[in-house]
């Protein structure tokens, strides 16, 4: 089932192969991995991979991350969206963890915070999430302004693959009395 949301300004929609440009211009940037644990991608290939394993992550767990277009311009400016965690990471199994990355001309637009309001209301609602949990690198201001503007809470940092990072979780009784005053 393919899933597609609009806000005021952007459409969230599956990542499919006519993304890949688009991917691969923002994941080339060295500046956009500069926070992430992996290295750009140096090939269109690499992207094309991604966008498989993402097709399995739909068909196996009903969610993954979803392409953020511009509603004026149609233009993929990014990704957002909720990965399901089978495997442990950092003492939790089965859950939710919502995550973002952005072409670096479109940072500061407020994509992030529109994008993830639609896909945290999704995933507590549609999915029935009872918490929904994000990572940062504690030395990313940006992205935990965003998740504290969303109104998650910062739990502890702990080691994620040799890097120190920040755990936050937000639970849903909290996102849907926050959701009521808007």
């Amino acid at each position: 089932m393919k899933i597609e949301i609009e806000t005021e300004r952007l459409l969230l929609r599956e990542l499919d192969y006519l993304d890949t440009d688009d991917l691969f211009e923002m994941d080339s940037d060295p500046e956009v991995h500069l926070f992430i644990e992996n290295k750009p991608v140096q090939s269109i290939d690499e992207i094309t991979k991604i966008i498989e394993s993402l097709k399995v992550q739909y068909q196996e767990n009903g969610i993954a991350r979803w392409a953020v277009l511009d509603k004026l311009t149609n233009e993929c400016v990014g990704w957002s969206g909720l990965k399901y965690f089978k495997q442990p990471l950092n003492n939790h199994t089965n859950f939710y963890e919502l995550g973002y990355r952005f072409k670096k001309k479109h940072w500061g637009k407020g994509f992030a915070t529109e994008s993830s309001t639609a896909i945290l209301d999704y995933g507590f609602k549609n999915l029935n999430a009872e918490r929904i949990f994000a990572i940062t690198d504690p030395k990313n201001a940006n992205s935990k302004k965003v998740l504290k503007k969303l109104g998650f809470d910062f739990k502890e940092t702990f080691d994620y693959e040799g890097d120190p990072t920040d755990w936050f979780e937000l639970n849903k009784s909290t996102w849907m009395n926050k959701s009521s005053k808007r």
